[in-house]
């Protein structure tokens, strides 16, 4: 790892249309990347015709993109007259992300290809997250995946994002943990200790936002350009997209939703995080005396107890449906996605609870937005933190 190259780092592109002036080769190259990653197979004809640029500017930036082998020539398709059309697809092994998820119950990390596609991973559990013991594991994990790779696709790596809840020294309490073992995460930068140790650019992001960022980019095809995201883990949290960008705000911590008030079901205000988060359901079930491991070990739930889950389910989809109420009177959202870590089928009946209770509520000024289910599911947090190197160096900012 510590031998391969380092990536190139390329400038954000301002806008999402094409150029034909030299000196934005760059960004011309993204915006071309991002259509085929949003479309899929294209011919050269038709990215000229969605990009504005020229013919000639296009057959340019396709020689160029396929030399670095982030392009693959498909076979040509005859029409009824004319040269034949050759679609350019992604070459799906042209460039390699790493995405390390930092947890209050585990850690991990995750290989993944162009396409998003996860190729390997390396899972650590933990009663809490020690920092050297991260440390330790993001580098010899991040080693191992990459070993996995041919020798000459190991310099296609093109970073490493980290996904970790901000502020994590303030929720020792919370974890169960005494607080002076947390104190290392306020006076270290994991992000820079990681860096000075690989040779690939290193990123970091809010793990709930990067849930938020893993369905914007590799989630479905035709998303909403406006939407609120809960992810569900050991705390609730969110993310906010607008206008296709995912939005973070000035200290990256834009849809912080779990300390939003809502009320429990006996009125009593508290914190969306006290309701809906899996740290709730892990209480319960050690009140009933039950081991609450099965929550963590998998997001199948194995042999959990149905009805202590159906208890938080009506309890948690009742809160997320008032912080939802109190998010729309901000922002006039179109669609609202759930997700987290658990089984489909709990995360069907969330949603759809959310839905309800939701369509109980005065609305009175407001506009009712559409309630789906996330489409990443458990592996959100990895596949976003993933997402912040594909983004940075080779796609345009606004996907949609």
């Amino acid at each position: 790892m510590k031998d391969a190259p380092e990536a190139p780092r390329i400038g954000v592109p301002v806008d999402a249309m094409g150029t034909n002036q030299s000196g934005m080769r760059a960004h011309n190259e993204r915006l071309v990347l991002t259509l085929l990653r949003r479309h899929g197979a294209l011919p050269k004809s038709e990215i000229a015709r969605l990009t504005g640029l020229s013919a000639q500017t296009v057959s340019v930036i396709m020689r160029a993109l396929e030399d670095e082998c982030l392009i693959l020539r498909g076979e040509p398709q005859r029409g009824r007259v004319g040269q034949p059309s050759v679609p350019m697809t992604l070459n799906p092994r042209g460039a390699f992300f790493l995405g390390l998820k930092v947890g209050r119950r585990s850690v991990e990390m995750v290989l993944t290809d162009f396409l998003g596609t996860i190729l390997s991973r390396r899972v650590h559990q933990h009663d809490y997250p020690d920092y050297d013991t991260v440390l330790a594991f993001g580098l010899e994990a991040a080693s191992a995946l990459v070993g996995l790779l041919a020798a000459e696709e190991q310099s296609r790596v093109a970073g490493l994002g980290i996904a970790l809840p901000f502020e994590i020294w303030c929720w020792a309490n919370a974890i169960g943990v005494d607080p002076e073992v947390m104190i290392p995460w306020k006076h270290r930068d994991i992000r820079q200790d990681l860096s000075d140790r690989l040779t690939v650019p290193v990123f970091l992001i809010n793990d709930a936002t990067a849930a938020c960022s893993a369905e914007l980019v590799f989630g479905q095809i035709e998303q909403p350009s406006d939407f609120l995201h809960f992810y569900i883990a050991f705390f609730i949290g969110g993310g906010v997209v607008l206008n296709g960008h995912l939005f973070q705000g000035p200290t990256g911590n834009a849809g912080a939703l779990g300390p939003m008030r809502v009320p429990d079901k006996a009125g009593k205000i508290c914190q969306l995080m006290d309701i809906a988060s899996l740290s709730t359901l892990e209480w319960r079930l050690k009140a009933e005396g039950v081991d609450p491991a099965g929550v963590w070990a998998s997001p199948s739930w194995c042999d959990l107890p149905e009805d202590i889950v159906a208890d938080w389910l009506d309890e948690a989809g009742a809160a997320i449906a008032h912080a939802l109420l109190r998010a729309l009177a901000i922002i006039d959202f179109s669609a609202v996605k759930i997700d987290g870590w658990m089984p489909a089928e709990v995360r069907r009946d969330l949603t759809r609870k959310v839905a309800d209770c939701l369509a109980q509520q005065d609305l009175t000024g407001l506009n009712l937005p559409d309630i789906q289910e996330g489409s990443i599911g458990p592996d959100a947090r990895a596949l976003g933190a993933a997402s912040r190197p594909l983004l940075a160096r080779f796609l345009v900012a606004n996907l949609r």
